[in-house]
């Protein structure tokens, strides 16, 4: 388990928004969709991108698939991906407090 957690630490912004897409499962066109709401269209994956790090995520046993009734290959986040994606909201918490302290400490 440590040995995933370090490889996902820090995790790169493509990867963290795949496994925060799949805090409700979905289908590879809705991560990209999903991923392009949260940040408002400034990011943009392209299907190599979005299932070269979901297969990468499946090996890594943080997500699972299966398939719906329409035969669509559905992805869900699995508990050891819940607990890589929670520290590395705890990392990037932590850096927001660390930003706002030094904007604060500026005025």
């Amino acid at each position: 388990m440590d040995k995933v957690f370090k490889k996902y630490h820090p995790m790169t912004e493509t990867a963290f928004y795949i496994l925060f897409s799949l805090t409700e499962p979905r289908h590879g066109y809705g991560i990209i969709k999903n991923i392009e709401a949260l940040t408002n269209g400034r990011l943009k994956l392209g299907s190599g991108t979005i299932y070269g790090t979901l297969m990468k995520m499946q090996n890594d046993a943080l997500i699972v698939l299966f398939s719906d009734e329409e035969r669509k290959t559905i992805y869900e986040i699995t508990p050891l991906g819940q607990q890589v994606l929670q520290r590395e909201m705890q990392r990037i918490k932590e850096l927001h407090d660390h930003i706002i302290q030094f904007e604060e400490g500026k005025e």
